[in-house]
């Protein structure tokens, strides 16, 4: 095991994991390969309606830590859960892959979050996210000790989605800072960065060392129509940026330097859950081990396309 030790924050969802038809999605108005955050009412509705093949504590982030547990990586994990069904399961589902989970659940008015991740047959997902519990995570939930033995925290986009977050990020900001811990983020989702575009470009700037995105996150970030002009932006700043470009590969920026990697050749895509997640854990777990920008894009590249040969977003 790298003693390196990583710490990742995000939202704590149990993933549902269904397979549908295309017409299961416009019956229930659902747009393919979206997120949309749904209401307890509704979540239980369509989970009365479906077979579930599969569950397992997912979150981005969560996903993140499990593939650097994966890769023999010290991972820990904080997200906040109910003390119930959902969250025992939860729970339980981390411990098996060895993350250390530092969080002390709660009996809670609301409940574990869950997210129904709905693969049709081109593999493409789309999800029904009820935020539960998981989405009041904050400053009062996150001990100085459980962060200042690490050397890098990472955060997700998501987490903006309500208002304890800003609160509870800027918390665990200044104890990085204070610290020397690095911090990174994963963009999340085109619509949580055209909703915060403002919080994250200062976040970017201000707080944060390492970005992660796709290349419609960095473009609607740096709002530009293409990502020639972006990554010609992103050269004027000091940051590592990552830029994921699916079968084009992906992208590292800092300073000047630009390094480029192809992906990695896939048969058969069978479902694309957490493709960018564990790209970030192949990325991170390099960075840490102190790999080269190239080395670090191939690991993510490779975890990428592992994990899009399966359902869901395990590799252990």
């Amino acid at each position: 095991m790298s003693s390196k030790k990583i710490l990742g924050i995000g939202n704590a969802i149990v993933d549902v994991f269904v397979k549908v038809d295309d017409s299961f999605l416009s019956k229930n108005k659902l747009i393919k390969g979206s997120m949309k955050l749904i209401e307890k009412d509704e979540f239980e509705s369509l989970k009365s309606t479906i077979k579930i093949e599969k569950i397992e504590a997912g979150g981005s982030v969560a996903n993140t830590m499990a593939g650097i547990s994966y890769l023999e990586g010290n991972s820990s994990f904080i997200g906040k859960i109910n003390s119930d069904e959902f969250g025992r399961i939860y729970k339980k589902s981390l411990e098996k892959i060895k993350i250390n989970f530092p969080y002390s659940e709660k009996t809670e008015n609301l409940s574990t979050g869950a997210s129904i991740i709905f693969i049709t047959p081109d593999s493409e997902r789309t999800m029904c996210t009820y935020l539960g519990i998981s989405s009041r995570l904050s400053k009062n939930d996150i001990n100085e000790d459980h962060i200042k033995d690490h050397e890098l925290i990472f955060l997700e986009g998501y987490l903006w989605d309500k208002g304890l977050s800003e609160e509870m990020f800027k918390h665990v900001i200044n104890i990085a800072k204070n610290n020397n811990i690095k911090i990174a983020m994963s963009l999340s989702d085109i619509f949580c960065v055209s909703r915060h575009r403002e919080d994250f470009f200062k976040l970017f700037i201000n707080d944060l060392d390492i970005l992660i995105g796709n290349e419609n996150e960095i473009n609607e970030l740096m709002q530009k129509n293409n990502l020639l002009d972006s990554i010609n932006e992103l050269k004027k700043v000091n940051k590592l940026t990552i830029i994921t470009r699916s079968e084009n590969g992906s992208v590292a920026i800092l300073n000047n330097e630009i390094t480029n990697c192809e992906s990695v050749n896939v048969k058969k895509v069978v479902d694309l859950t957490g493709a960018g997640d564990l790209f970030a854990s192949g990325f991170i777990k390099e960075y840490l081990d102190k790999s080269s920008i190239k080395k670090c894009l191939q690991t993510g590249s490779e975890l990428a396309a592992k994990i899009i040969q399966k359902i869901g977003a395990r590799l252990n």
